[in-house]
């Protein structure tokens, strides 16, 4: 095995020098610093989203939906109203619509995590979230993590994930120090008590049924600090921007919403607010004796010879399948009494 890694970090060693690209050098030694001042791996736990296999667009299975849910259940719902939306606007066709409502039908009955619809393949992806740390807690974003052009406090964007479309490709070159996390990553397995003894076994038998890791785009969250240890407090967004923005937003309008703060504490998140704004491209602020950071997040997904890993039997739902849109005839025509 350590043989094995060692002919992979070469060919990673020797693709990176064959390039001559001095941006990926930079991105590289980046990439290095980072992995020394933030050695460890936190865990958040698994995430799901839903993969597509189809023909027509190749062989490689690519992401549909992000990677993103917290219950495979959810990823189910997004599933059943694709394919419920593409039954309405996609198809004039009456059979096609009968045969995608007819997928629409068991995924609101049945907490199925695959379908074949047309020819192409769906299924739900089970992904893992982590992030890196070190003594002073959660990895920031990297100096040449991808900013914006452009980029506004006032003005929302409308950014498309990078997920969707994303090929799952275990043997696309990411990089040295990415390639390096992958080999690292593939006998990765849950450990300690604070795991049932049945989702400790199921994770190492998923490093012998889907060996292979991929490693999604990477993005960028809140995460909070206060005597409790760290906690996520946001969703995860495409570039450290979107991120301050999200926690700007967060600070100014959403928390003191939600939270009926006091007007003391309002004030308090209005002032420090202003001063993370002003600050440009700042990555913490700071309320009382609370921190908040914006964290670098990275995900990977398992692939086996079929595909990548769909959900454990361990992976928990806190409901189940339902009906989600109007009956809908093979016409084309909604009831939606």
């Amino acid at each position: 095995m350590v043989n094995d890694w060692k002919r992979q970090l070469d060919a990673l060693h020797a693709g990176l020098v064959r390039r001559d690209d001095p941006a990926a050098w930079v991105t590289e030694a980046d990439a290095v610093d980072a992995s020394l001042r933030y050695p460890h791996i936190a865990l958040r736990g698994p995430v799901f989203g839903v993969a597509v296999r189809d023909p027509a667009a190749g062989p490689e299975w690519r992401l549909l939906k992000r990677v993103l849910d917290g219950m495979p259940q959810q990823a189910r719902d997004s599933l059943n109203s694709y394919l419920w939306f593409k039954a309405k606007d996609d198809t004039e066709d009456p059979g096609a619509r009968r045969e995608l409502l007819a997928a629409v039908s068991v995924l609101e009955r049945e907490p199925v995590d695959e379908l074949e619809v047309l020819g192409v393949r769906y299924r739900v992806a089970r992904g893992e979230e982590f992030a890196r740390s070190g003594d002073d807690g959660l990895e920031p974003p990297r100096p040449t993590d991808v900013e914006p052009v452009g980029a506004s406090w006032s003005v929302r964007r409308d950014v498309p994930s990078p997920d969707e479309g994303f090929v799952l490709d275990a043997g696309r070159e990411d990089g040295l120090i990415a390639g390096a996390m992958k080999l690292a990553l593939r006998d990765f397995a849950y450990t300690g008590s604070r795991f049932p003894a049945k989702v400790r076994a199921e994770s190492v038998r998923a490093t012998r049924t889907h060996p292979h890791v991929v490693l999604l785009p990477v993005g960028f969250s809140v995460a909070e600090r206060n005597e409790h240890g760290w906690r996520p407090r946001g969703t995860l967004m495409p570039t450290p921007h979107d991120a301050r923005r999200m926690l700007y937003d967060a600070m100014t309008e959403i928390w003191p919403l939600v939270h009926e703060f006091s007007e003391d504490e309002k004030a308090a998140y209005a002032k420090a607010a202003k001063r993370f704004r002003a600050a440009g491209r700042a990555d913490e602020a700071r309320v009382g004796d609370t921190l908040y950071r914006i964290c670098r997040i990275e995900r990977m997904v398992r692939l086996g010879p079929d595909g990548p890993e769909p959900p454990r039997p361990s992976d928990h739902d806190e409901y189940g399948p339902m009906k989600m849109h109007p009956t809908m005839d093979a016409d084309g025509t909604i009831h939606y009494s």
